[in-house]
């Protein structure tokens, strides 16, 4: 039984590892939603001379030299480029169709304004989801480090066990409310931002992974207390059932006989009068 208590309580901390470890980085990274934007083909230069609107007065040859011409035939979705592009909580980065590199931008000022203050809400969400799910971790591990006192340990446990579900319920309200944000600013934000072609990226996979991990943690926390728990209260029923079945067998004693027995729980429990007693004491009196 001890044992499958340990097991239960590796288990437990092994998987809240794993809901902090994937929390920590989906918070941190840029890929909670990947596509494609549809922005206008920028000026040909000599740096760039593919995927680029040729000015109506010029005209690039293959060896980079520029000549005169009258026409641009380029027409309808021809003068539009796909750049790619992904999106965190903090920040949005876009491909530089210009240059190198990459250009980014806080996704708050790209938000809606009627979104910004959910936005906001879902922010501190996440970073309450981290902080209660990092200090559920350090009550395991001080679970593990005071494995002789089982008394200590049992209370850690179940401390443990209620702040990683406080932790996946944060967890799951900032994904949510981050979606909902995203979605409203997919269709209102500004102009040379918003998507072509959008999806869910690995990050808010990581998110929603770590939402599992989390309450599987704390689901197997809470067994291990619970059943720690109920099999101690069994212990103690039986323990008490077997002792009064053993002092049903004994012969009956009087009030002096308690003096024997140094437990004063026990000595209650024996405390049994004869015949006798009862016809001389009155009713008003009480045994010991």
């Amino acid at each position: 039984m001890g044992c499958l208590s340990i097991n239960r309580d590796t288990i437990s901390l092994v998987l809240n590892v794993l809901a902090v470890g994937l929390s920590a980085t989906a918070l941190s990274s840029t890929y909670w939603c990947v596509g494609t934007q549809r922005v206008p083909k920028p000026t040909c230069t000599k740096l760039r001379t593919t995927g680029c609107t040729v000015p109506l007065d010029m005209e690039m040859d293959s060896n980079g030299s520029t000549r005169h011409t009258q026409y641009n035939w380029e027409m309808g979705d021809d003068r539009f480029i796909f750049r790619s592009f992904h999106t965190g909580i903090w920040i949005s980065c876009e491909e530089n169709i210009t240059g190198t590199g990459e250009r980014c931008r806080s996704f708050i000022d790209l938000a809606p304004v009627t979104q910004q203050g959910i936005l906001w809400l879902s922010l501190v969400s996440e970073v309450l989801h981290v902080g209660l799910l990092s200090f559920s971790f350090l009550l395991m591990g001080l679970d593990f480090c005071l494995s002789s006192n089982p008394t200590c340990g049992l209370k850690l446990n179940a401390f443990a066990a209620i702040f990683s579900v406080l932790s996946g319920l944060l967890g799951m309200v900032a994904h949510m409310m981050y979606s909902q944000v995203f979605h409203v600013a997919a269709s209102q934000g500004p102009e040379d931002w918003r998507p072509h072609h959008w999806d869910f990226g690995w990050s808010f996979y990581f998110a929603w992974a770590s939402f599992t991990f989390c309450m599987a943690s704390s689901v197997t926390a809470l067994n291990g207390y619970t059943k720690t728990v109920l099999e101690f209260n069994q212990s103690q029923r039986i323990y008490r059932h077997r002792l009064e079945r053993g002092l049903d067998s004994l012969p009956r004693r009087s009030c002096s006989s308690v003096q024997a027995f140094p437990d004063p729980a026990l000595g209650l429990l024996n405390c049994r009068p004869s015949a006798d007693e009862l016809n001389t004491r009155s009713l008003g009196d009480e045994c010991c």
